[in-house]
Order: structure tokens, then sequence, then C-alpha cells
């Protein structure tokens, strides 16, 4: 910095032009503000400054700084370039703003630049980003020569926007592929919940040649192997990630963290926090809260938020989901009532339907159904099926008929087609033998065509996930499955009948 100044004196004293060179020079370091007021200065700038000034602004966040440059530039006469436009499209994406997008797609069109790979890349990327896919995929398809980076942003498009099945047609259809075009389409089916596709996506990429995951892959990948409680895979992925240097990116140690903490394996996930140390973020704390607090450990769990607020990170709205999740395991109703108030006094946070579902069920557990009533008919938007699903249950296991009824109501509009919300109903009358509610209600699931889902189970073998449901035969090896099972069942009565036949030997 000091010697950039050194040549801006040295050229103020001495007539020389050296601008370009130290707003260059001012802008890699980055002097923004500095680097601005050498730009004022000059009463022509060229579109090489412009460009870089704004690339420049874009990449710091400040876009709206990106857009009043591009404004600035075609007041003055200096006609944008392709790379104006590349930059430009990447601004109003961050922008959200698919009025600006249309405009400078227009200004593009006029300036002749149609021809450019990277500013119709940037084009496409822009629409899709900005959800706007049937636009992004037209000028896909006008696009003659399309290069990776292209097939990307198209694929990421339609991932974001929940079409897995467009994805997958266009990642089936590219000519070659990178690690960013693998990475969209696992990140795309981990985010869309379709964790398994997920997971076997990247098993496919690994095999492929030459083709090594990424710490973008990495933190894609892992939470599908928490919600599907991959351990094996997840902790082969977690050697990987340390193998290649990916552990210190901090995406990746919490998404590690994030995995044996759904995973169920509390120990090591406290090892993995502990080695996280002071790069901890607030995501790291949620994920330990919500981890301890839905395994049981609620004092620990409200004693880690403790030590958090003692290192001065303020909680947000998933820290007191962990923290009311902890106080229903641990029935802590006192507790949770203070912390349900203390959200919006001391840190201004308005409860969720995710804090009202915690605290129905808090209360519901403990029995103080009409407590949790009040607070449903006092919420300040409309209950959803988890909130009343909350009350439901708690009047299952107290026995409350009248609340139960309220609450199966309003659960029988909001999803219709739950066969669970009919039994849990049924099951309540059941006990308290109103046999006319329980055939009542089998009549009311039959005419709404209302039928129980086959249940399922996860297994994780050899590194991937097989899925099964009962009397299952669409495995491929379901052969060789009942083959040991039978095996197996005949050990079982074999045992069995042993066991019967010891008292008979011993009366001998």
């Amino acid at each position: 910095m000091n010697q950039l100044k050194q040549i801006h004196a040295y050229t103020l004293r001495n007539g020389i032009d050296h601008a370009k060179t130290l707003i260059v020079g001012l802008l890699n370091i980055p002097n923004l503000s500095y680097a601005r007021k050498l730009f004022d200065l000059i009463p022509n700038p060229t579109v090489f400054l412009y460009n870089k000034l704004i690339q420049t602004y874009s990449s710091h966040g400040q876009y709206y700084r990106c857009m009043s440059l591009y404004s600035q530039m075609c007041l003055q006469g200096c006609p944008p370039n392709q790379h104006t436009f590349t930059f430009v499209f990447a601004t109003c994406a961050a922008l959200s703003s698919p009025c600006h997008g249309q405009m400078l797609h227009t200004h593009f069109v006029k300036s002749g630049f149609e021809s450019d790979v990277f500013a119709l890349t940037a084009l496409v990327d822009m629409y899709a980003k900005l959800g706007m896919l049937a636009s992004a995929r037209q000028k896909f398809d006008e696009i003659k020569v399309r290069d990776i980076p292209t097939w990307n942003s198209i694929i990421a498009g339609y991932a974001r926007a929940g079409d897995m099945e467009g994805a997958l047609e266009l990642f089936g259809l590219m000519p070659c592929r990178n690690v960013i075009s693998w990475t969209a389409m696992i990140s795309g089916y981990s985010q869309n919940g379709q964790y398994v596709k997920a997971l076997r996506m990247f098993v496919m990429m690994e095999k492929e040649k030459d083709m090594r995951p990424n710490e973008v892959t990495i933190a894609s990948v892992l939470p599908a192997c928490a919600n599907l409680g991959a351990l094996e895979v997840g902790e082969r992925i977690e050697a990987y990630a340390r193998k290649n240097g990916f552990f210190k990116n901090l995406y990746v140690s919490n998404a590690v963290l994030e995995m044996y903490v759904r995973c169920g394996k509390i120990d090591i996930a406290w090892r993995v926090f502990d080695e996280i140390g002071g790069c901890r973020s607030l995501c790291s704390w949620n994920s330990m809260i919500v981890g301890l607090a839905v395994h049981g450990q609620c004092n620990e769990a409200l004693e880690l938020y403790d030590q958090m607020l003692r290192e001065g990170i303020a909680p947000d709205d998933v820290t007191f989901v962990g923290l009311l999740l902890a106080c229903t395991h641990g029935g802590l109703v006192i507790k949770g009532r203070q912390l349900f108030q203390l959200m919006l006094t001391n840190f201004h946070i308005a409860p969720k339907l995710e804090h009202y579902g915690c605290m129905v069920d808090l209360l519901g557990r403990s029995g103080d159904l009409q407590e949790a009533y009040d607070l449903i008919k006092g919420m300040p938007m409309k209950p959803d099926s988890v909130v009343w699903g909350a009350l439901l249950g708690a009047c299952s296991f107290h026995g409350n008929i009248e609340l139960a009824e309220i609450a199966a109501e309003s659960l029988f509009q909001l999803e219709p087609w739950n066969p669970g919300n009919y039994v849990i109903l049924s099951n309540i009358y059941a006990s308290a033998g109103q046999w006319a509610g329980v055939a009542k209600l089998r009549k009311l699931m039959k005419g709404g065509l209302v039928t129980k889902a086959a249940g399922y189970s996860f297994i994780e073998e050899g590194g991937q996930i097989h899925k099964f449901i009962v009397e299952d035969r669409s495995h491929p090896r379901c052969d060789e499955i009942y083959v040991l099972l039978d095996g197996v069942f005949a050990e079982m009565r074999l045992q069995r009948d042993e066991a019967d036949c010891e008292p008979e030997f011993e009366e001998q």
C-alpha cells in the first residue's frame, strides 16, 4: 500500500499518467475507496477500468455499486463489452432482480455479443438463479457451442427448482463432465431430500476415472449420509476429506459434525466440535445443541448454550429449537417457558412454527393440554400439521378425547391423505371404549380412500443404501436374501425347540 502511495505521489509530481496501474494495484489489495477516488478523477475511464471496478465490487458483495457503475458507463458513452455483461449478469442474479436482468439482456442483444460463450453462460446462469427456468432453458437451447460451465449452469438451475428429473436428463446428455457437474447433481438431490440418490450419485462419481470430489462435493454429500444414518459411508468420506486437507473448510467440518450428531455418535461429535475450536460458526454450536437435545442429553445442551453465550455468540431461531427440544426431552417445563419468552424479549427473535410446535409438545407431554391448546389459539400464524400433531399425540397419551377431536379435525383438513391421524384418534376412541367413534373413522377412511402406507427400512451394507418393505422381492439379490433368512429362521426354531426340551430332561 505504501509503495502504491509513493508511485501515486511520483506521478502527480511528474505529470505521468499511471492511473490504470494504480487502480488495478489498489483493487488487488483491495482498497476500494482509494481506487474509486482515483477512478472518479479520470475524465474518460476505459471499459477495462469500468470492468475491473465492477468485478471487484461484485466479488465484495457491493452489487448496487456495480449497477450504478454500469449506468454511469452507458451515460458517459463508454460502450460495454462482453466482459462487462458477464460481470453484470452475475450481479443481477445476486440482487435477485429480474427487471434489471431482462433490461441487461436487451442491452446485450443490441450490443452484438451473442456469440460470446462466457457472456451467454452468465446469462443462462442469471436466469436460472432468478428462478426463470423457462428463459434459461430457451437461451441454453439457442447456444450452438456450449462448454461445460454452460451445461453446469442449466443443470444447477433445474436442481435449484427441484426438477431433478430434468437435471438428470441434461446431465446424461453432457458430452463431458467435470467435478462441478457431478457436485450440482449430488447437491441437488441432497437439497431436495432425495438422499439415497445423492449418495448413489456420489458413489458413481467415485468410480469415474480422474474425477475427484472437492470441498463442495463433500459438504453436499455428507448431509445425505446424516439423514440416512449411513455412518460407514460418512466415515469413509470424512477420511477422504482429512487426507485431502478439506477438513479445514468450515462447511466440511460442520457437515462432518452434523453427520455424527444425526447418526447418534455424540462422543465422536464432541471430538469434532472441540477440534473445530475457535473456528466454530453458529452452525457448529446449533448442530451440537440440537444433537444433544435429540439424544436426551438435555442438561448438556443447556450447558453448551450457556457456554456459547459466554463466548459472545448470539443465538438464532435454530438455537432455540434445540433448546426447546432439550426441555421437551428432559421434561423441563418451567425452563422451556422461560426460554420461549427470552427469545423475543432478550434476543428479538419472533417464535416460528417450529418453536410453537416444540412448546405444544413440551406442554402436552407434561399434561398441560389446555395450556397447549390456548397457545395454539394465540399463535400469530396458522398452525401447521406438526403443531396439531403434537397436540393429538399428547391427547393420545393422556386420553383427552375432546381436544383430540379438535386437533384431529384440523389435521384431516391439512393432510387428508395421512392415515396416521385417523389411526391415532381411532386408538383414543378404542381406549375409552367409544366403539362408535372407531367405526365412524373406519368409514371415513374407506370413503376417502385413505390407506396406510407400507413401512420400509434402510440398511447400509458395503457402502451402499438398500431399501426394503415387508415381503419385498424387488431387490436384485432377493433370492439370496430369502435363502439366508430361511436359514436364520430355521436356526431360531431349532434353538427354541431345544430350549423347550430342556425342562423335560431336567425332570427325567
